[in-house]
Parts: C-alpha cells; structure tokens; sequence
C-alpha cells in the first residue's frame, strides 16, 4: 500500500472528536451514495462533508458501477491491515448484503458495532445490521436491531428520528408480509413523530400522511379494500393541504398499490409510471404488474432494473429477496 492510503487509513483510526464525526458520515456514506436517489436521514447532510477516506471513495465508485466483488476486494484489502477500521466493516458488510451473502455480512457489522466510538456510530451501525436481516426477509431480527437504534434516539430525545426508524421497521415487515408488526411499528412510528417539540403543522401533516399511507396498504394486503380506499382520501386530504409538496410523489405510488391488491392492474401500472422510476421496490411493482398483465418481456426488463440496486434500505432489500433467484437478460444498449 503507498503512503498516501496508508495515510488515508491512520486518519480513519483517530478517536478524537473530530474524526469520530467524520467516521460517522463514512458509515452512513455508503448507504447514503448506494441508495441511488435516496435522501439521506434526517440531520446527516452536514456530517457527510467530512473527507472520506480515498478506498471508501473507490469502492463507493466500483459499487455504482455494479462492480461489487471489486468493491468488496478493496473494503477487504484495507481489512486485511486494520479490522477493525469502522468504515470498511460497514462498506464490506453491505456489499455483502447486495452480493446476497447476509450472513458474512453481519460479521461486518457486528464487528462495526462493537468498534463504535460513541453511542451514534453503533446506532448507525445497528441500523445498517437491522438491514441486513431485512435483506434476508426477517421482520422480528430487523425488529430487533431497529429498536436498539429507536433506544438511542428515545435517550437523545429526538422524536422526529424515532418515527423514522419506526417507519423503517415497518416498511420492512410489511414488505415481508408480518402486516400485524408491520401496523404496530408504523403506529409507533406515528406516534413518536408527533411529540416533537414545537411541531409545525406541516410535520404534523406529513405524519398524517404517512399513517393514512400506511393504513391503506395494510388494509389492501389484507383485502379490505374499501377500507383502503377510505384511508387513500384521507391521505391525499392530508397531501392537498399543501404543506409536503415533496411527498407529492408518493401518492400515485399509493393508488397503484392499492390498485395491484384489488386486480386493477391497467389502473396500477398508470400510478407506479407517475411515482419514483429510480426506486428498485416500484420497479419491481412495476414488473409484477406487467407479469399480471402477461407481458413478461416489459417484467423481465423491470426486474433487470431492480437488480442491479445497489440501495442499502428497504426498497433495495425487497428488489434484492424478489430478483435473487431470477435469470434475466442482460441490459442492451446503454440502458
């Protein structure tokens, strides 16, 4: 190795506070440029201008181009000197989420757990751990590691990053079908959000709106369609106050879920075309759509899209778990 990574690794080993804050950013860096498209959580755009080191930079790079045993080499190279650097456990465990070998990549992050400097860097890598079992499809284990991270944010106070967590815990249980720990998290979620100090009205709109959301895709797996209908309205009442404009796209991704579960799959293909293109979850929505359309040339090319995530979070986990097993043709052109 040359002087100058040598020099990058030693600055990742500093314990100072200084780069205990830039080490927090390099764990959440690679979820945060994997998940194409994805915001970051709530709070971490100012951390994440802390330099990264140059092989968080390359493997971030080899990642994107779908290289990920390149990607996986370079964490491991790094490893192979210092194992216990934060950075490259977390980034080694999460390509191992994406190259479907969840089991190797918890040791990863158990061993970025157990490394942590301060109380946030473990959450944060607790979360990234909670993920990993979301890969494999495990409601109660993504449970159980989101509420070590939902702990942490109970003792600092932050409500608003309770609901999220919350909200991810469910995103996951109800992707995996455990609608009743699913409905449980997002009430939790829910709840939390709303004791936010001093909370504007617009928060307490956007949280309407992601329990009225949520209420209705419940409702839809579970066939309870009118119901389901009743909590859309209540949704895009919550939406047409105006105060979230930013979640205007989340709608249509609404009413073409509900419309998938209830077999109008003309009405669910339209909606899923007006929400998010780059989310791996709508495209594979979009791929059983044209599967129960019978067209499976325009399934197989959606399916090929959500493949080829590199997103660490819910969406990438469900994109994962549906196209693992799949063969699918490769992509033409320079799709």
């Amino acid at each position: 190795m040359d002087e100058s990574g040598c020099c990058e690794i030693m600055r990742v080993r500093k314990t100072s506070l200084k780069i205990a804050c830039a080490m927090f950013a390099i764990l959440i860096s690679p979820v945060v440029i994997f998940a194409q498209g994805q915001s970051a959580p709530a709070g971490a755009q100012g951390v994440q201008r802390a330099e990264q080191p140059e092989f968080i930079r390359q493997g971030n790079e080899l990642a994107r181009q779908r290289k990920l045993g390149d990607a996986l080499a370079v964490f491991q190279k790094v490893l192979a000197t210092y194992p216990n650097s934060l950075p490259a456990n977390n980034a080694a465990g999460i390509v191992l989420d994406l190259m479907g070998r969840g089991e190797e990549a918890r040791k990863y992050f158990q061993t970025a757990i157990d490394s942590a400097p301060t109380d946030q860097i473990k959450a944060t890598a607790e979360r990234a751990m909670a993920m990993s079992y979301a890969f494999e499809g495990n409601c109660a284990k993504t449970g159980e590691y989101e509420q070590k991270v939902f702990d942490y944010y109970v003792a600092t106070k932050d409500f608003s990053q309770q609901g999220e967590i919350a909200d991810e815990a469910a995103r996951v249980c109800i992707d995996t079908g455990d609608l009743d720990a699913a409905e449980k998290w997002y009430g939790i979620g829910h709840d939390a959000g709303l004791k936010e100090p001093n909370i504007s009205d617009a928060r307490k709109d956007l949280w309407e709106f992601r329990w009225q959301h949520a209420l209705a895709r419940l409702a839809a797996r579970r066939g309870k369609l009118a119901e389901a209908d009743q909590h859309v309205d209540a949704a895009k009442a919550a939406l047409d106050k105006g105060t979230n404009p930013q979640q205007a796209a989340f709608l249509p991704y609404l009413v073409g879920y509900v419309a998938f579960y209830r077999g109008d799959y003309k009405t669910a293909l339209e909606n899923f075309g007006k929400s998010n293109q780059n989310d791996p979850f709508i495209q594979c929505m979009m791929a059983e759509t044209y599967e129960k359309l019978g067209d499976k040339s325009k399934a197989q090319e959606f399916f090929r899209k959500a493949a080829g995530t590199t997103a660490h979070n819910p969406p990438g986990a469900y994109a994962k778990r549906m196209t693992r097993n799949m063969q699918l043709p490769a992509a033409s052109g320079g799709g």
